[in-house]
C-alpha cells in the first residue's frame, strides 16, 4: 500500500485525507525513528476524531508531542477532511516564531510529495507582523506569531482563524509572577480565543511550570466544566512506574542513560516526570496545606467551661493607595483550644484592596464589629514597626481597644514566614476549601510574587499565637 500511495496520488491523497495517522506517518515518516507508543497513538486518535474540540497536551520532554501538533497538524488539518481555511500557531517569542515558519517552509520545499499535493504556496509577511504561508490550490493559510503580536481582526479573506494552536507559550520566567501568570491567562482569553469563530478548534500543547500556569489553570477550568476539550497528561513514567514510550527506552537501564544525559535533577523532575519543582529557597510547600470543611462546635472541656474561643485578624496595611503600591491585606483566623493546644481556623472573610489610611480605619472597624456579633473575644494584631505603628493607635482613639502587636525584630519576612511551616505542615493551623486561594498562592510560592501582603498579614496572625498565649476565659466557682 505504501509503494501504491507513493506512485498514485489520488490513492495517496484519498488515504491521508480520512487519516492523519496514515498522513503522519507516511508524510513524516522520517521523524518516526521508534515505534509509536499508545500515548502518540491517543493524540493522534483525538486530533482526527473532531474537527472543533478542544485538545490540551501536556507531556514529557522528546515525547514528539510539537512534531505531531505543530509540525505535522496543521497541513492535514489544510489537505485532510477537517479541511481548515486558516490556522495560527503561537509561541513564545518572535526568534521561535520564525524559527517554526522555518521548519514548515523546509518540510514544504523538501518533501517532495507532500510539496507536490499541498503546493504551491508562497511566505508572506503580513499586516500584523507575523510570518504566514498561503497555499494557492486550497486557499488557506498558515500565520506564526508571538505572544506579543496582536491578532485583534486577524482574518484570512472571509475566514477568522478556525484552528488555533499555543505550543509552549510560557516559560519559567512567564510564570515566576502571578502578574506573569495573569498575562498569558488573560491573552488567551481575552484576545486568542475570541479571534477564533464558534467552531474554531484550541490545542495547546506545553509543561507544568507552576501550581497557577496557564495549563493547570486550564485543566481547572475543565475539571469544573467551565470549558470543553480533553486535557492529556503524559509523563515520560506513571504513577504505577511504566515507561509511556517502550519503544524509545525498553528498558530501565535506557531510562537512567537519558536521566544521566539530562543531568539535572530538577529538569529530569519537571520536563521528564512532570513534577512541579518548588525553588530551592520556597519556605511552604503546597502539600504542607491541610484544608477544613466546617470548623467544629464548641466543646466541654476542663472541669465543664467551654472551649477558649477568639478572633483574630492579621492585618498589613499599605502606606499608598497608588495603582502600584502595595495591598492593604486583613486575614483573620478563629483560635479553638483543644487538648493539646490551639488551632487557627483561617477564616474566608479575607481582605487584600488597595486602601487609604481612613479606608483602611474603616474596613478594620467593620470586620471588628461583624466578628464581635458571633464571638466573646476580638483582637486585630498588628507589627508594631515605622509608619504600622500609627494604625492601632488610631484604631484606639476609634474607640477599637482589642489590638495586639508583634515585633519582628531582626527576622526578615522569609524568615517569619518559615517559622509557621510546623503549624502549617501539623495542621495547627487549618485553611477553608474555598475562599482563601489567594493566600495559599502566596504563602507557597512566597519570595516570587509580585505582592505578598496576604502572606505578611498571615504571619503577624500566625505570630500572635507564637508570641503570646490566648488568654483564658476567667472561671468563677459559685457555691450554692
Amino acid at each position: 500500500m505504501v509503494e501504491q500511495m507513493t506512485q498514485d496520488k489520488k490513492i495517496r491523497t484519498a488515504i491521508t485525507r480520512e487519516s492523519f495517522s496514515y498522513f503522519f506517518h507516511f508524510y513524516y515518516a522520517h521523524y518516526v525513528k521508534y515505534e509509536t507508543a499508545d500515548f502518540q497513538k491517543n493524540i493522534i486518535s483525538l486530533i482526527e476524531s473532531s474537527h472543533k474540540e478542544n485538545l490540551f497536551v501536556v507531556a514529557f520532554r522528546g515525547s514528539g508531542k510539537s512534531t505531531i501538533i505543530t509540525a505535522a497538524y496543521p497541513i492535514w488539518a489544510i489537505l485532510g477532511k477537517q479541511q481548515k481555511k486558516f490556522v495560527v500557531i503561537f509561541c513564545q517569542t518572535q526568534a521561535q516564531a520564525k524559527q517554526h515558519m522555518m521548519n514548515l517552509r523546509r518540510e514544504l520545499e523538501d518533501n517532495d510529495l507532500l510539496k507536490k499535493d499541498l503546493g504551491p504556496f508562497r511566505e508572506n509577511s503580513d499586516e500584523w507582523g507575523a510570518q504566514s504561508i498561503v497555499f494557492s490550490n486550497t486557499d488557506a493559510r498558515i500565520t506564526v506569531a508571538s505572544v506579543d503580536q496582536s491578532i485583534r481582526g486577524i482574518r484570512h479573506y472571509e475566514n477568522r482563524p478556525d484552528l488555533i494552536i499555543c505550543d509552549d507559550v510560557e516559560d519559567i520566567s512567564s510564570t515566576k509572577t502571578r502578574d506573569g501568570r495573569n498575562k498569558t491567562y488573560q491573552w488567551l482569553k481575552g484576545e486568542v480565543i475570541p479571534a477564533g469563530d464558534k467552531d474554531t478548534r484550541l490545542v495547546i500543547v506545553g509543561n507544568l511550570l507552576h501550581e497557577d500556569s496557564l495549563l493547570m489553570r486550564l485543566k481547572e477550568e475543565k475539571e469544573k466544566e467551565i470549558i470543553d476539550g480533553n486535557f492529556l497528561f503524559y509523563p515520560l513514567i506513571n504513577k504505577k512506574g511504566i515507561c509511556l514510550w517502550p519503544g524509545k527506552y525498553p528498558t530501565d537501564k535506557d531510562i537512567e542513560a537519558e536521566r544521566k544525559k539530562v543531568g539535572n535533577e530538577i529538569t529530569w523532575q519537571q520536563e521528564y516526570l512532570l513534577n512541579i519543582v518548588p525553588s530551592d529557597d520556597q519556605a511552604i510547600y503546597p502539600e504542607w496545606i491541610n484544608y477544613y470543611d466546617e470548623i467544629p462546635e464548641r466543646m466541654n472541656m476542663y472541669g465543664g467551661y467551654k472551649s477558649h474561643l477568639e478572633v483574630r485578624i492579621g492585618i498589613d496595611p499599605a502606606i499608598s493607595q497608588s495603582s502600584v503600591a502595595d495591598y492593604t491585606a486583613m486575614v483573620p483566623g478563629l483560635l479553638f483550644e483543644t487538648k493539646t493546644g490551639y488551632n487557627i481556623y483561617i477564616l474566608p472573610k479575607i481582605i487584600n484592596r488597595r486602601l487609604n489610611f481612613p479606608e483602611t480605619i474603616d474596613t478594620c472597624k467593620v470586620m471588628y464589629e461583624s466578628y464581635k456579633k458571633d464571638y466573646d473575644l476580638v483582637r486585630l494584631v498588628v507589627e508594631d514597626v515605622a509608619y504600622q505603628k500609627a494604625l492601632p493607635q488610631q484604631l484606639k482613639v476609634e474607640g477599637v481597644n482589642n489590638v495586639m502587636t508583634t515585633h519582628p525584630g531582626s527576622q526578615d519576612k522569609r524568615t517569619r514566614l518559615v517559622l509557621t511551616a510546623n503549624m502549617i505542615k501539623n495542621g495547627q493551623i487549618l485553611f477553608p476549601r474555598k475562599g482563601a486561594e489567594e493566600l495559599i498562592q502566596q504563602i507557597v510560592h512566597f519570595g516570587v510574587e509580585k505582592h505578598d501582603d496576604l502572606a505578611d498579614a498571615f504571619v503577624n496572625l500566625a505570630h500572635s499565637l507564637l508570641d503570646k498565649r490566648p488568654n483564658p476565659p476567667r472561671i468563677y466557682t459559685i457555691y450554692w
